[in-house]
Order: structure tokens, then C-alpha cells, then sequence
């Protein structure tokens, strides 16, 4: 079945597809997930304020962007974001972006509504009693927050957090169709330059599944680590 596969041409091009294209997925990978942290950080406190338009506002945000495709997110953000440079600026051409800054934006707000349920899920999961008992000694809403509520729900929601931030690499992979040069779009460019589309998707796909596994498992060990400690 592999007698006609020549594995040669993945030996010859792992120096560019993990140096420049695992790099540049990596590092869209962990600038989104720290973004999108954030926004759904801030996102998640606006849906849960007393003020009703916040949470509307909020809300619709959130379910506008699991409403739509990503691939769709992605173009709709790359052929966008330079208008909106330029109606910001006052410029009389539109804004370069970029096609990397415009695909960190694009997961960055996309998977801020993910983080955001999320991270929503974790601040609900702290008892009433905590904040209330923080009220009684005299600290603000702020304070409350970010002493009290907010490390205690980063910290129940640490497993899914993570889980979700193994989705957003496997997503990452979308950049493809914007020819950008990410792990798999490095790996198409050798596939068509050699002629070899099989043992590079092949070959691509193995090595996603191994970082996912490897990440997943220790999720898992995280995880049981954290219950034990409970």
C-alpha cells in the first residue's frame, strides 16, 4: 500500500514546515487564546452586570459569532478590517493589515464568545455567599472580582479553558484559505510543489492529532490533579 509513498519529501521539508509554518501556528494559536481570554473575560462580567443594555449588547455579540462559520468570520474580517482602518483613521485608501494581524483579530473576537459562556459558566459556579462576604468587608465590585470571583472561576473553568484553546489550534488551520503560510498551508505548498498531496496531508494530519492528543491527555491529568485537590 506504502510502496509507492516517498516519505523523503516530509525528511527534506520539516525545517520549513515546523520552523516556519508549526511556529507561525503555535503563535496564533497562544496570541488568540490570550486575547480571547480577555474579551470573553470582559465580555462574560458585561452579561452578567445589572445593567440590561450590557448584557443585551453582550449577548448578541456572543450569539452572532457561534451563529456563523468560521471560514466565513475569516474572509468576512481579512477583506473588513481594512475598511474599518480606514473609516478610524480618515485615510483615503484602505488600511494594510496584514494577512497574520487579520487573522489574530478574526480568532481573537471569534473565540471570545466561546471563552466568554465559558468563563460566564465559572463566575455563576462561585456561591452568592463570596461576593456578599466581600460587600461586608468593604471591598468594590473591582476588587471583588478580581480577588475573589475571577480566580476562583479561572480556576474551576482551567480544564475547558484549555480544551477550548486545543479547538482553537485545530481552527487555526482555516488560515489555509487565506494562503497563509501556518503548518498545514506549508504543508500544501510542498504537496503541490512535489506532487506529493498524499504523504503531506498524510503526514499533516498525523502530527495534528499528536499535538491534540498529547494536549488532551494532559488536560486530563490537570484535571484529575485539580478534583483532587477539592
Amino acid at each position: 500500500m506504502f510502496s509507492n509513498f516517498d516519505f523523503d519529501v516530509i525528511r527534506r521539508s520539516l525545517g520549513y514546515l515546523f520552523l516556519d509554518g508549526m511556529t507561525f501556528t503555535l503563535t496564533l494559536t497562544a496570541l488568540s487564546a490570550v486575547g480571547g481570554l480577555v474579551l470573553g473575560t470582559l465580555l462574560a462580567l458585561m452579561r452578567l452586570s445589572g445593567f440590561k443594555l450590557l448584557g443585551r449588547i453582550a449577548g448578541l455579540y456572543v450569539d452572532l459569532m457561534r451563529s456563523l462559520p468560521l471560514v466565513l468570520v475569516i474572509f468576512w474580517f481579512y477583506f473588513l478590517v481594512p475598511y474599518i482602518g480606514q473609516w478610524l483613521t480618515g485615510a483615503s485608501r484602505p488600511i494594510k493589515v496584514g494577512a497574520f494581524a487579520s487573522s489574530l483579530i478574526t480568532f481573537i473576537m471569534f473565540e471570545a464568545a466561546y471563552f466568554s459562556e465559558i468563563m460566564r459558566a465559572g463566575i455563576q459556579s462561585i456561591s452568592k455567599g463570596q461576593p456578599a462576604a466581600a460587600y461586608a468587608l468593604g471591598l468594590t465590585y473591582r476588587q471583588t472580582m478580581s480577588y475573589v470571583v475571577l480566580p476562583q472561576a479561572f480556576r474551576n473553568m482551567l480544564p475547558v479553558l484549555l480544551t477550548q484553546t486545543i479547538v482553537l489550534f485545530q481552527d487555526t488551520s482555516l488560515v489555509y484559505v487565506l494562503s497563509i503560510p501556518d503548518f498545514l498551508g506549508a504543508a500544501s505548498k510542498v504537496a503541490q510543489r512535489d506532487g506529493r498531496l498524499v504523504e503531506m496531508y498524510l503526514f499533516a494530519a498525523v502530527v495534528y492529532f499528536a499535538i491534540s492528543s498529547i494536549a488532551s491527555y494532559g488536560v486530563r491529568r490537570l484535571q484529575a490533579r485539580i478534583s483532587i485537590v477539592r
